[in-house]
C-alpha cells in the first residue's frame, strides 16, 4: 500500500463503478487472481481517456481483456485498441470477453511475446498502456518511443511496486531483485528522456504518465 488504507478505501468509495458487464468481468478475474488494474487505476485512466481522445490505443499485456475493454467503453466512440498477449491460457478469456461485450471490431488483440510484436508495428499510437511484465517495460521502451505519436501518451502500471520501489536492493527479497534494478532504471530513463516529459503518481500501485513532446 503506498497510499494510507483508510484514504484509498475513502477515495475508492466515492467512485461510480463501471458498467454491469465490465463489474462481472473484474469480479471473475479477482476470483481465479488474474491480475488487472486496480480501482484508482481504472479511474485515472478514464479521466485520460475523456481527456486525450485517443483514437489509437496499443496495450501491453492484455490479460482476461478487462482493461482494453474499459478503454474500449469509455475511450472515444472511434478509438481502436490493439493489445499483446502471451499467455496462453488467458487469450482464449479475453476473446470470449471481447465477443460477449461485441467489441471484437475495436479490439485487436495480437498473440505472443510482446517484444517481438512490437518490432513488427507501424503505429502510430494516440496511447500506450504499458501493464506487462514489469521487469521487461524498460526493454520494451525503444518501441514505444518510436510507435508513440508526437504528444502521445505513455502509461505505464505498477511501477512503484506496492513501496518497495525505495527500498534498498538488499530489503527485496533475492527473487524480485531484478525487477526492482530494472523498474528503477526505467524509471529513471522516463524522467531523463529529453524527449519525455514524465510524472510519477502513487495511484495505485504507482503509474508514470509520460507525453512525447512534439518537435
Amino acid at each position: 500500500m503506498i497510499i494510507a488504507e483508510r484514504m484509498a478505501a475513502f477515495i475508492d468509495s466515492l467512485d461510480q463503478g463501471n458498467t454491469p458487464w465490465l463489474d462481472e468481468i473484474e469480479r471473475e478475474a479477482l476470483e481465479a487472481q488474474v491480475p488487472i488494474i486496480r480501482k484508482p487505476m481504472q479511474s485515472l485512466l478514464k479521466f485520460l481517456l475523456a481527456y486525450a481522445k485517443p483514437k489509437q490505443i496499443l496495450e501491453v499485456g492484455t490479460a482476461v481483456g478487462f482493461s482494453a475493454l474499459l478503454m474500449s467503453e469509455y475511450g472515444p466512440a472511434d478509438c481502436h485498441i490493439t493489445t499483446i498477449e502471451k499467455y496462453e491460457k488467458r487469450i482464449p478469456v479475453a476473446r470470449e470477453n471481447f465477443k460477449k461485450a461485441g467489441a471484437e471490431d475495436r479490439i485487436t488483440l495480437m498473440e505472443g511475446d510482446a517484444a517481438d510484436i512490437l518490432r513488427e508495428l507501424e503505429g502510430p499510437y494516440d496511447m500506450i498502456f504499458m501493464d506487462a511484465a514489469k521487469g521487461q517495460y524498460l526493454h520494451f521502451m525503444e518501441d514505444a518511443m518510436r510507435l508513440l505519436a508526437p504528444g502521445g501518451l505513455l502509461i505505464s502500471d505498477n511501477v512503484l511496486q506496492d513501496g518497495d520501489i525505495v527500498e534498498s536492493r538488499f530489503a527485496v527479497t533475492r527473487r524480485n531483485r531484478t525487477i526492482h534494478a530494472r523498474m528503477r532504471e526505467y524509471l529513471y530513463e522516463l524522467k531523463h528522456n529529453p524527449a519525455l516529459e514524465t510524472v510519477i503518481l502513487p495511484v495505485g500501485d504507482g503509474v508514470t504518465l509520460s507525453l512525447k513532446k512534439e518537435r
